[in-house]
């Protein structure tokens, strides 16, 4: 029998991030993978937000997943809306800097973001190899590919999972402390747990190709985009570069009346990027999917749990699929770490679906909101958009504006990074204020507990997440406030607790208390000018304790 603190089902980008964030937090994980080494995924997620590339960051690799060989460095992140890829006319554009320019550059609508590593835009065939690599430099992780998780049993003491190697037939027994599945759409464990998914179904299909055409990019404009949507009255869809050079994944948006089956992809193909019979180019593979909203009634039952598509399935405008997968990944990592080292009573791990499935179900009404709006702007588009006339020239204008004002909010979600808060969270000392309200594009930074704690640089230039702790961080603003009897109160319960001593004009409009407490995922968990009566009890609502 094979044993670990944590057993993974699932090694996509969220199960990789959970394995590598619990290692990082000195726990032993196993992670059962249905696919071989190295394997290629599909061609899904094309964008890494802010807040996963900070995780990245703390983790030690966000350098080399933006070095990764993807598009070119010098290759424009921009987001083009035209009446077709190669021809007709540009509508609007999005701008969004090349991977060169990603530090520097303040023409982008999202370079202002206060954050030390802004967004990245690489597909998932290679991201996935560089988070591989990483899991198998990791001592603390065991990966079994070509393993599948048939079935599991639970106790007082841990789980149990049954396997099976799929090349062999040996069964394959793993021993835990917990299970976390991160195994899709059609999660085994989800439904072994008992949660169900609610809200819509279906709400649109979209045939995706993904192809190799390299003549493509010569045929572009003379500023060819990242991501390419196209409006016109024949077919509208999206183009998406992979590569910069050959490689594309291009998304056909069915009509409500329409079917898979019924359309003709090739034909698609080419009205999509406005090419003739003539262009050639081959198919890779067959990507089509069915937009959802759907979100589990429940993450957890006893000692397993659900995350990322496991536990939540929809339009994945913004990208906000695997993102918002990888943000609930390091909410539980922490907790579970906490758990096992014994520090955080076991009722800390209410505090998961307490916190993440709010998060989830609103951004799940952002992206939908977003999608559906934006296929009746399209399905609305008049022929006369592609004329050259005065009346195509309006036309296009109006759509142009309309277009830039609906899709910036998701190219530029600033509120889907940076805003959102915990505000039911049994582990969180809350004090009356209520946070500030965001949207997907706004946000407003503060210490309200519950909030992300808003990103300032120290004076020598270093990101005040880098000089954070691993797990609690206090950052006292003024040196007069004794906080010794809350380093004691932790001490005395084994919770690890970093002190940060900040000169008070360093730090952002903000932080108007002197003391903030950031918790390990670098949310607020309490804030005040002096310390709390019972310091102890302070620690003892921040871990969880019965």
């Amino acid at each position: 029998m094979i044993g670990a603190d944590v057993l993974i089902v699932g090694a996509g980008p969220v199960g990789m991030t959970l394995a590598l964030d619990l290692a990082w937090r000195g726990i032993d994980v196993a992670i059962v993978e249905t696919r071989a080494a190295r394997e290629q995924p599909s061609v899904k997620c094309n964008h890494i937000s802010a807040r996963t590339m900070e995780t990245f960051r703390r983790l030690g690799f966000a350098d080399v997943m933006r070095d990764k060989q993807g598009l070119p460095h010098d290759y424009r992140n921009d987001v083009a809306f035209r009446t077709t890829v190669t021809g007709g006319w540009e509508l609007t554009r999005i701008p969004i800097p090349c991977r060169r320019d990603r530090y520097t550059s303040t023409e982008g609508v999202d370079s202002w973001w206060p954050t030390p590593e802004p967004p990245h835009r690489i597909n998932q065939l290679d991201m996935e190899p560089v988070m591989f690599d990483r899991l198998l430099g990791q001592p603390r992780i065991t990966v079994f590919n070509r393993t599948r998780l048939e079935s599991f049993d639970q106790d007082e003491a841990g789980v149990t999972g049954h396997a099976v190697d799929l090349d062999s037939g040996e069964q394959v027994t793993i021993r835990a402390t917990y299970l976390v599945g991160c195994d899709g759409g059609h999660s085994m464990v989800r439904k072994a747990i008992g949660a169900k998914f609610e809200g819509d179904a279906k709400l649109f299909d979209v045939q995706s190709s993904f192809i190799r055409a390299p003549e493509l990019l010569g045929l572009m404009c003379d500023r060819p985009a990242w991501m390419t949507h196209t409006a016109n009255s024949r077919r509208n869809g999206v183009a998406v570069a992979i590569d910069g050079r050959e490689l594309w994944l291009v998304h056909n948006s069915l009509r409500p009346n329409e079917s898979f089956d019924a359309i003709d992809r090739d034909e698609a193909i080419r009205a999509i990027l406005g090419v003739g019979e003539d262009f050639t180019y081959e198919l890779l593979a067959k990507e089509d999917w069915t937009a959802r909203r759907l979100i589990a009634d429940k993450f957890r039952d006893r000692r397993a749990f659900i995350v990322g598509d496991a536990a939540q399935l929809w339009v994945p405008t913004a990208g906000y699929g695997m993102n918002a997968g990888i943000a609930s990944a390091t909410d539980l990592a922490w907790m579970l770490a906490g758990v096992i080292h014994g520090w955080a009573g076991p009722a800390i791990l209410d505090a998961y679906f307490a916190e993440r499935h709010p998060i989830n179900e609103q951004v799940s009404r952002y992206a939908m909101g977003v999608a559906v709006q934006s296929r009746a702007d399209r399905a609305a588009i008049p022929k006369e958009i592609e004329d050259d006339t005065a009346e195509g020239a309006a036309i296009r204008a109006r759509t142009g504006t309309e277009f830039y004002d609906l899709n910036v909010k998701q190219f530029a979600c600033g509120g889907l990074n940076f805003g959102y808060f915990y505000d039911r969270s049994p582990i969180i000392a809350y004090d009356g204020e209520a946070a500030p309200a965001y949207t997907m594009q706004d946000f407003t930074p503060s210490t309200v507990p519950g909030c992300r704690l808003p990103y300032f640089a120290l004076p020598d230039g270093t990101p005040i997440y880098d000089a954070l702790g691993p797990d609690f961080t206090l950052l006292r603003f003024d040196s007069r406030v004794d906080v010794t009897p809350l380093l004691d109160a932790a001490a005395a319960r084994g919770v690890p607790m970093a002190l940060v001593d900040v000169m008070p004009d360093t730090a952002p409009g903000a932080y108007r208390q002197a003391l903030v407490l950031s918790r390990p995922d670098r949310h607020v968990g309490w804030r005040g000018d002096a310390l709390p009566a019972d310091p102890l009890a302070l620690i003892d609502l921040l871990r969880g304790a019965d």
